[in-house]
């Protein structure tokens, strides 16, 4: 079942909240209890753990790789589910939000029999990935009346529609894209606008907002935080270490482990 408490509730001044993204099965899935739990003691709010798909045309190349070597070791919804299973009951601070991508992981599924199964896995959030916009509102529900909680998302340059469905549906967090584009190829933030649009979604969501795209160092994170953001999400820079340490024969979670420490700071 989900944690009763939620996401990002121990930011406070120089310790911004910090969502990392991995890919489960890269490196394979016996490794996500050292993952977990080096997150878990590095003060790492939480884990967005993607089952792997292919194609993805909002990744860049260094997330589309991982996820080919993902679906490489057989890793799928159930491997996944059942790995969140073991490692969630160990788990003193760190929340693990999964992704799921509509065409690949849960097409076919009742929405209602979907958010069952995650949230029985333990995982305390839910982003979905690409749902046809005539099928959100039956997954929103379902995931609402099975207690877990959801994390939309929304560019900085959304219509003000999407941002207000973003704002009125997000329960765990609500994930601002900081500008168009794939993952792990976006240009530098753009300050300005995106503090009018962290100011305009915290006048409205009730749930943190954090931001992502383009978040590489801790620096990056701290002027997130000034900027009103509750957390940062950070993804192609920690899975390029890990695809790193992967390539040159190196022990990934402690190459991993290196990075969170470089981005948490002391």
């Amino acid at each position: 079942m989900p944690a009763a408490e939620g996401f990002f509730t121990r930011a406070a001044p120089g310790r911004p909240g910090l969502a990392l993204f991995l890919n489960a099965g890269d490196p394979p899935l016996d490794r996500l209890p050292d993952l977990v739990a080096l997150l878990d003691e590095s003060d790492i709010d939480c884990l967005e753990l993607a089952v792997p798909f292919p194609g993805s045309v909002t990744d860049g190349p260094v997330i589309r790789r991982s996820a080919d070597r993902a679906l490489a070791h057989g890793t799928d919804l159930a491997a996944v589910l059942a790995a969140v299973a073991r490692v969630r009951p160990g788990l003193k601070r760190l929340r693990i939000a999964l992704l799921a991508d509509f065409s690949h992981t849960v097409k076919g599924t009742a929405p209602g029999d979907f958010a069952a199964a995650v949230r029985d896995a333990g995982c305390d959030g839910l982003l979905l990935h690409g749902v046809p916009p005539r099928l959100r509102t039956a997954h929103y529900e379902a995931a609402h009346d099975a207690g877990l909680p959801l994390v939309t998302t929304c560019y900085a340059v959304s219509r003000p529609d999407a941002v207000a469905e973003a704002a009125a549906q997000a329960t765990a967090y609500l994930y601002l894209v900081a500008h168009y584009g794939r993952s792990g190829t976006a240009a530098a933030l753009d300050h300005d606008r995106l503090a009018r649009s962290v100011a305009a979604l915290r006048a409205t969501a009730t749930a943190p907002v954090a931001v992502g795209f383009g978040v590489r160092t801790r620096a990056d994170t701290l002027l997130l935080q000034d900027l009103g953001a509750d957390a940062a999400v950070v993804g192609s820079v920690g899975v390029a270490r890990i695809e790193q340490a992967l390539t040159e024969g190196r022990d990934p979670v402690e190459e991993f482990g290196s990075f969170v420490r470089e981005l948490r700071g002391p």
